[in-house]
């Protein structure tokens, strides 16, 4: 029965999303007809063959197939199911254009007597106009057609319909918390209908308000007697021998089963991966947010704002050059041990902003000497005044751009730390270490935040670990631009 809802559910998605597609197609090729004839098409003949409806709708449909976005996962977020519209949308527009090419197809290049389109002062062929725009249509049409059918979904799930009912084996801390927060997540439409003993047998009949229907020595039974959409698994550690044995056990029943891992949240601050090697399974704890796909646009990132921060700010960098020189006698620009992804210690770069140990005005001076804080006092006497100002507008740290292009550093990360000053802090701040998974940058979400300098090293961390989790290429954007506005010049910089 569950599967036929499932199947009658995907047939309509499918159903609307289809009615999507073609509402683009017959967009992006009415606005192929205006630019090129003006607002009311002159001819009407070919509007069957021109939007590109019977060919684009299956095209489209397959690779959102592809993409996973008839899957029944209620747990999806939205921005998931949003970006995975994106992905499909891109792959039907590249198979499109492919294969319109190859058949030449007159939709995608020029046809003799039909006039060209002039659009923002240039002019383009119909057929790839229209395709163009209707590379922008798609992805809007489907991603507001799947938001509308989500927030009505989740609003009728709010009311009680459309509802998903589960069990969940397991009574104790794990489970609760598993029950806990699929009620809290009702948008997901999932309900925990009864419970499941992790032991034989319990004299409990209810936790957290909902039954319990004994223990796995009454497994097939209850299943029998009270059929449920999916199985939540979830087995404290003590009991993790069993889980086998109860797996072997739901293989009899038509339904989906997940497994709740008994892993305490402080060990798995990021996101985790489930992947597979050579048919055994793995469970990441703790892995790179920026390995993949995922690393290599955030390295092009770094290469082309670099390039371009360095083309910009290069008056900026002789001023300051100039400066340092002239501020006493010392290299303009001093090394330092930090340490980046992986542990990976290197070079830093930075403007030299203290007098030099050759200066008599201040003869007694170490770079690498912090207070007991841990970071240079802003009031510190063996600051230059040159120095001072450029720590306030974050100036010294422009040679960093060198540390990005060498792959170093990055543009956007946890600001990189001296190894010293790890072996202090990786013992008393709990995650700490989780900062070495992604590089180190020259701005961060806990900069744009306001903590630098002498500041909450627990706020930090917190920012920290908030970027490691929630990490994406349009988070490195945003932060970049925030940096623009209040990361360089702020009163906590010293």
């Amino acid at each position: 029965m569950v599967k036929q809802r499932h199947q009658i559910f995907v047939a309509l998605m499918t159903a609307v999303d289809a009615a999507a597609i073609a509402s683009a197609c017959l967009a992006s090729w009415a606005l192929r007809r205006h630019f090129a004839e003006g607002w009311f098409p002159k001819s009407w003949e070919n509007w069957f063959k021109e939007p590109l409806v019977f060919f684009a709708i299956p095209v489209t449909l397959y690779a959102m197939s592809t993409m996973g976005l008839y899957r029944a996962r209620r747990d999806k977020g939205l921005v998931g199911e949003q970006w995975g519209v994106l992905k499909a949308s891109a792959l039907a527009i590249a198979a499109m254009v492919v294969v319109l090419f190859l058949v030449g197809n007159d939709a995608i290049g020029q046809k003799q007597g039909v006039e060209p389109v002039r659009f923002a002062g240039m002019v383009l062929e119909p057929g790839r106009f229209q395709i163009l725009t209707l590379a922008l249509t798609l992805p809007l049409a489907l991603g507001a057609e799947r938001l509308g059918l989500r927030l009505f979904l989740r609003a009728a799930r709010a009311r009680g319909r459309n509802l998903r009912h589960v069990a969940v084996i397991g009574v104790g801390r794990l489970g609760q918390i598993c029950a806990r927060t699929i009620d809290r997540n009702s948008w997901t439409g999932i309900k925990v209908a009864f419970f499941l003993s992790h032991e034989e047998s319990t004299r409990r009949t209810r936790t957290l308000g909902v039954p319990v229907l004994g223990g796995l020595a009454d497994l097939e039974a209850t299943l029998e007697r009270n059929p449920v959409d999916a199985i939540y698994v979830c087995l404290p550690n003590a009991r993790a021998a069993k889980l086998s044995g109860v797996l072997q056990r739901l293989e009899r029943f038509h339904v989906d089963v997940r497994i709740v891992p008994d892993v305490p949240l402080r060990y798995t601050p990021a996101n985790m991966v489930i992947s597979e090697l050579d048919g055994m399974p793995i469970l990441s704890c703790r892995e790179s947010p920026q390995l993949g796909l995922g690393g290599a646009s955030k390295r092009a990132l770094d290469i082309a704002g670099a390039i371009a921060a360095m083309l910009l700010f290069a008056p900026v960098f002789i001023a300051c050059w100039i400066a340092v020189r002239l501020s006493g006698p010392g290299k303009v620009i001093f090394k330092q041990r930090r340490v980046s992804f992986g542990g990976q210690t290197f070079k830093i770069y930075k403007f030299r902003t203290m007098y030099s140990v050759d200066d008599e005005r201040y003869p007694v001076i170490d770079e690498l000497a912090l207070p007991a804080g841990g970071w240079t006092d802003r009031n510190a006497p063996r600051i230059t005044p040159v120095g001072r100002l450029m720590r306030r507008a974050s100036l010294d740290e422009l040679p960093q751009l060198l540390n990005v292009l060498k792959g170093q550093m990055s543009l956007v990360g946890p600001r990189p730390e001296r190894p010293e000053l790890i072996e202090r802090f990786r013992d008393d701040w709990r995650g700490y270490m989780l900062r070495s998974h992604v590089k180190a940058g020259m701005t961060g979400w806990a900069q744009v935040n306001g903590m630098r300098g002498d500041t909450s090293l627990k706020k930090r961390l917190q920012y920290d670990l908030h970027y490691i989790k929630n990490w994406s290429i349009w988070f490195d954007v945003r932060i970049l631009v925030l940096t623009v506005f209040k990361g360089f010049v702020h009163k906590n910089a010293h």
